[in-house]
């Protein structure tokens, strides 16, 4: 089977290579100027005072809840409609995640939800802004406030997003974005913590160096630490992406809109939120619902016809509290209809920089040929 028009592709230029060149000519591979440049840009970018770069959106998630210092025993409220890292980092550190439903319109955590599923073991919400589409930062941190809550924001899937008009990641006590090469920008694997709380900020940069102090010993270890340093390559490739991150966002949000037009008459099919009142979207993928019909086994068959045809599709996403996974391993579950409703039908159709209008025609048009067959 021949995919012709992929699910993603990352968007690297020559700038981007004549940068990883130049570090790969050069001494200084790991720990250099490469990384503190890509924090700088990404902190001022956010508007945060410190970044920290890391292996990934998951090790960034990791430090920052060891920085606000969850841990065993402690109620971390997640959303099950997301990307698995965001429990598994809950369990990393001892706590107990707590599944809570979604709005069924933008699929990030309903804050009703959310205060009904606080206990007197709840000491943080950790806020995913799913597929890039802000959460209701207002409601969710004035019920922080009230429970003397922390809220940690996943921003993995929504760089350049905004909520009243501040940078997505900005707002909770830390934020982390993840540059995987699906993502809007990408590091190759990689991602960063942002926050304006200097502690959290010099504790994540010891721990993702194996608990290393600031003296310069390199076998002086303060506490047991992490290998979660991010190179001078990855870095190098980062700040040349963040630099085209403007345009980047203005092309996605481009052929966001190409979905929109090409899909509004199709039927069986229901589109994104194509805005929200309080913030900006940063696309990350364009993920439709079928109509309920499709949910489940149907909607399989929708995925291996589309991939048949050479069109890349996924669902997105699985629910975390049904995965396998998570059959024996402690957490808490809310009434998660929403969730449960939603993920049967959720399909996530090819959206990538260089995506061109004649192949999303021809996505559209192939996928209601499919719900037309399946």
């Amino acid at each position: 089977m021949t995919i012709r028009i992929p699910l993603s592709s990352p968007d690297i230029g020559e700038p981007e290579i004549a940068a990883v060149n130049a570090v790969l000519r050069s001494p200084r591979l790991s720990l250099g100027a490469k990384l503190v440049e890509f924090e700088t840009v990404v902190a001022d970018f956010v508007g945060c005072a410190h970044a920290v770069a890391v292996s990934s959106g998951t090790a960034a998630l990791h430090l920052a809840l060891i920085g606000a210092c969850i841990s065993e025993g402690d109620e971390v409220i997640v959303p099950s409609f997301a990307f698995i890292a965001v429990a598994n980092v809950v369990r990393y550190v001892g706590a107990i995640p707590v599944f809570v439903d979604i709005d069924e319109r933008t699929l990030n955590l309903a804050p009703s939800a959310v205060e009904s599923a606080i206990t007197t073991k709840t000491r943080a919400i950790l806020v995913v802004h799913t597929f890039g589409v802000p959460a209701a930062m207002n409601e969710l941190l004035e019920i922080a406030h009230r429970h003397n809550l922390q809220i940690i924001e996943d921003a993995c899937e929504a760089i350049g997003g905004e909520y009243q008009g501040f940078k997505l990641g900005s707002l909770g006590r830390a934020g982390v974005f993840g540059f995987y090469p699906n993502k809007q920008i990408t590091t190759g694997e990689g991602g960063i913590l942002v926050t304006n709380d200097a502690r959290i900020a010099a504790r994540a940069r010891s721990l993702r160096n194996q608990g290393r102090g600031e003296t310069g010993d390199w076998f002086e270890h303060l506490e047991i630490g992490y290998n979660y340093r991010l190179s001078e390559i990855n870095c190098a490739l980062g700040i040349e992406q963040m630099r085209r991150l403007p345009e980047i966002l203005e092309k996605r949000a481009a052929i966001a809109q190409m979905y929109f037009t090409a899909l509004k008459l199709h039927a069986h099919i229901e589109a994104p939120p194509a805005r929200v009142a309080e913030g900006k979207i940063s696309w990350f993928v364009y993920v439709v619902r079928l109509a309920k019909e499709f949910h489940g086994t149907r909607r399989g068959a929708v995925v291996t016809a589309m991939q048949a045809r050479g069109i890349g599709c996924a669902r997105y996403f699985a629910p975390i509290h049904l995965q396998p996974a998570y059959r024996d391993v402690s957490h808490r579950c809310m009434d998660l209809t929403a969730t449960e409703s939603v993920s049967g039908r959720t399909l996530a159709l090819p959206f990538f920089n260089q995506l061109s209008l004649a192949q999303v025609l021809e996505v559209c048009s192939t996928l209601q040929q499919v719900l037309e067959s399946v």
